[in-house]
């Protein structure tokens, strides 16, 4: 909960630098407990969704609630494929594709585009199922926006849709050109499923700050997007593939280690700003990873077990144990995601709790807007000063 460190004269709270253990609102939607190593999805265990379930499961769990039944679920999966039908996200897709961005920042403008052409009016204007029904529709349009972008910017064609299959295995066979198979497609949704949500991470709460303005939906999602996009936040995956590219062999990774930390720099891919014991998250991953096998996951293995025992000895007293990146990358290269591919993969998953997010806070009438204390320089000539400053 917030904790109050002072009450200046001004009636101001002073809180900690970026609002660390402050809580400023309630939500329904995940839980973290960093210290127990443990967090969940409404009422459920999210690691154990992540094992058992689809992401249209659980997307169904975050949009509307519950994990759907068989019904519910049709119903679901042929919403998601109506939303991503039209020539409207066809022209969308056409017009930030010729624009040469990244596929990050394609997405980024993709969204607002398409809710301009679909008349997307702002929350505060629409009804509980307008914004589920828009906020579904935002989601369902994400895979083919990230993986449309990243096929022209790197020359290769369209693949033809997998309609028995679903979501995952599509954006994976689009990625990759190849029907996916069932362990591919189990463990990618394992991790798409581990990462929806965590908290009121940086991301999450600019949602959250868009969409209490009663701004269209669109915008909290792009918002949000950005957010994620900045190094400190999104993360590197990748940077772990890096280190493992310099690593022919496990005897070749405790000198590595010792090299790395005696040059003072960090080990990507341990160490968390929340958990102080295992993330379970990687824990998942890590599973997974073995199930999959290879000489890179070996390697992974190696490198995690040495880096844990030389950071223990470095920095004794700090739980740095591997991250949910560390083995995100292992698991996302071996089912053959590209490295290019591996934050916007991220930020798929990520949107649908962002959509949740924007739909609870939309149920909010009140506009978030913190204060700010002053710390410039003094008024020049104080006589000139109103009596009661504006606030």
């Amino acid at each position: 909960m917030g904790v109050q460190i002072d009450r200046m004269n001004d009636d101001l709270i002073a809180v900690p630098r970026g609002l660390t253990n402050v809580a400023v609102t309630e939500t329904a939607i995940s839980d973290v407990r960093g210290l127990e190593g443990y967090y969940q999805y409404r009422e459920h265990s999210a690691t154990e969704l992540a094992r058992t379930r689809t992401l249209e499961e659980v997307s169904h769990l975050f949009l509307y609630g519950a994990l759907p039944d068989r019904d519910a679920l049709a119903r679901f999966t042929q919403d998601l494929t109506a939303a991503q039908r039209g020539d409207d996200l066809a022209a969308v897709i056409d017009a930030v594709a010729s624009a040469g961005t990244d596929v990050l920042s394609g997405a980024k403008a993709a969204w607002p585009l398409l809710a301009g052409r679909r008349r997307m009016r702002p929350l505060y204007d629409l009804t509980r199922d307008q914004r589920r029904a828009d906020a579904l529709a935002l989601v369902a349009v994400l895979p083919l926006i990230l993986t449309s972008l990243w096929q022209r910017g790197h020359g290769a064609g369209a693949a033809e849709p997998l309609p028995e299959r679903g979501v995952v295995a599509n954006y994976l066979h689009q990625l990759t050109g190849r029907v996916p198979t069932a362990a591919e497609e189990r463990a990618l949704t394992a991790y798409l499923v581990a990462v929806i949500d965590h908290g009121l991470n940086a991301s999450t709460f600019t949602a959250r700050v868009i969409a209490s303005t009663a701004a269209d939906v669109a915008s909290a999602l792009a918002g949000a997007l950005g957010a994620l996009s900045g190094p400190l936040h999104g993360g590197a995956p990748s940077r772990v593939l890096d280190a493992l590219d310099q690593l022919s062999s496990p005897a070749d990774v405790e000198a590595w280690i010792r090299g790395e930390l005696a040059a003072g720099r960090r080990l990507m891919g341990f160490g968390h700003a929340i958990y102080r014991t295992r993330d379970p998250r990687s824990e998942l991953l890590k599973e997974i990873a073995i199930g999959l096998g290879g000489d890179r996951v070996d390697l992974a293995l190696h490198l995690e077990e040495q880096a844990e025992q030389a950071l223990a000895r470095s920095k004794p007293g700090r739980a740095l144990h591997a991250n949910v990146e560390f083995y995100a990358a292992v698991v996302l290269e071996r089912v053959g995601v590209p490295r290019d591919m591996f934050t916007p993969t991220f930020a798929l998953a990520r949107t649908i709790g962002w959509a949740a997010h924007v739909l609870e806070q939309a149920d909010d009438p009140k506009i978030i807007r913190p204060s700010a204390r002053y710390v410039g320089p003094a008024l020049a000539s104080p006589a000139t000063a109103p009596a009661t400053a504006p606030r």
